[in-house]
């Protein structure tokens, strides 16, 4: 089947020439030849140079999503098995893969798929409707990939449900995909025991990507009293209960996410040290303050603030109110360890947004260290979407 052409105006591309995946409706001068959304085309420069191949999407701002730089690569199973082999590898030799992030879209060039594995159950995202099409084969070559290694997974589920999908011109959807199977899966991540509720949870469920932070902050509870804002399913203090801490007090707004934590304190056999809170944070710090409360460490994992480049002043204000409060609440000499899963919210604008935190409050910041993402989130140079988690570790001190 001959595809259709994509010809760039002159001078643009410049995204996709400095290693990303995307060609933007913006960049495009023509499309020669029929296609249906969906349906892939072949790209080309102003003049007349191949650049590769990609899914095309009429409703999408992101016009192209490119499968391959080469202009006769043939996208069959053949080709599918090979970049699903790939991502396997690769964590195999990088990560704890008994609970990981399987595919991470574009960082693995299958742009608009994401896919967990929660111990022997998967679960995918697909935001591109060209993926979406694939979607059942890709998940038949994964199971199969896996099996070679002798894991069976035993059941998948989509969480097609965020926001993402309506700017493609697609619904939301979630549900089996396959067998219907208990949707509570347990997973344990360093040392700590979990259950994760794959069909209600947020996103995909639980928060893979911080596997390796939740790690750093052991050693610094300690003997400690901790306080975890924003806990989702508890996943920060229960790291903080499993090393020691003498007291945890664990926040979140979401009645399903404390539920949840309790159950997961109880699994842990932490419930007489590690207590769980439903309460708006913003509302909650002030309090505590008042109350003279103090913390030997705080940890602040709160939502994106921005999901969009034109929200970012909100959101650094936000970002300021809440680190702002957590300092005060850190005893001299404590620790805060604070982050932003945002991209747009860039290391530069966090790091300053921090920075005048600390200075309005007239506390000093010692780095303890900086991480992003665990390392199957890979962060694919070029591609700054894939580079979204900024994690700080600070001592915090009284000004001498």
């Amino acid at each position: 089947m001959e595809h259709a052409v994509a010809n760039l105006k002159k001078g643009e591309g410049r995204f996709f020439k400095a290693g990303g995946l995307w060609i933007y409706d913006n960049e495009i001068a023509s499309v020669m030849g029929s296609f249906g959304d969906g349906d892939l085309v072949l790209v080309r420069d102003f003049d007349g140079y191949y650049l590769g191949q990609g899914f095309i999407n009429t409703h999408s701002k992101i016009r192209i999503r490119m499968m391959t730089r080469k202009k006769d690569q043939e996208i069959d199973e053949a080709f599918l098995r090979r970049r699903l082999r790939d991502a396997w590898e690769y964590r195999k030799r990088i990560v704890d893969t008994d609970s990981c992030r399987l595919i991470f879209g574009e960082a693995d060039f299958l742009p608009g798929l994401v896919v967990d594995k929660f111990s022997d159950v998967l679960v995918v995202q697909s935001l591109a409707l060209g993926i979406d099409r694939m979607k059942e084969t890709l998940i038949r070559l994964l199971k199969e990939i896996l099996k070679e290694d002798g894991i069976v997974i035993r059941g998948v589920y989509e969480r097609s449900d965020a926001k993402e999908r309506e700017k493609e011109g697609m619904e939301r959807v979630k549900g089996f995909l396959g067998e219907p199977f208990d949707t509570q899966v347990e997973i344990r991540e360093n040392g700590v025991r979990y259950l994760v509720n794959v069909q209600e949870g947020q996103k995909t469920g639980f928060f893979l990507d911080q596997k390796y932070n939740r790690l750093a902050i052991q050693p610094l509870c300690r003997g400690g009293r901790v306080l975890d804002c924003f806990t989702h399913t508890g996943s920060f203090a229960l790291n903080a209960g499993i090393a020691g801490a003498r007291e945890v007090l664990g926040v979140d707004a979401s009645e399903l996410g404390v539920e949840q934590a309790r159950r997961n304190a109880a699994l842990n056999g932490l419930t007489d040290r590690v207590q769980f809170l439903c309460a708006d944070v913003f509302d909650l710090l002030p309090r505590l303050e008042e109350q003279g409360e103090l913390f030997d460490v705080v940890i602040l994992d709160p939502p994106a603030f921005t999901k969009s480049r034109s929200s970012v002043k909100n959101a650094v204000k936000g970002y300021r109110e809440i680190n702002m409060r957590g300092m005060k609440l850190v005893r001299d000499g404590g620790f805060l360890a604070t982050c932003s899963c945002s991209h747009f919210m860039t290391y530069e604008l966090f790091t300053q947004t921090l920075s005048q935190a600390a200075r309005s409050v007239h506390k000093r910041l010692r780095q303890v260290e900086y991480r992003t993402q665990a390392a199957d989130h890979p962060i694919l140079w070029a591609a700054e979407e894939s580079y979204y988690l900024k994690f700080y570790i600070f001592q915090v001190c009284e000004e001498k």
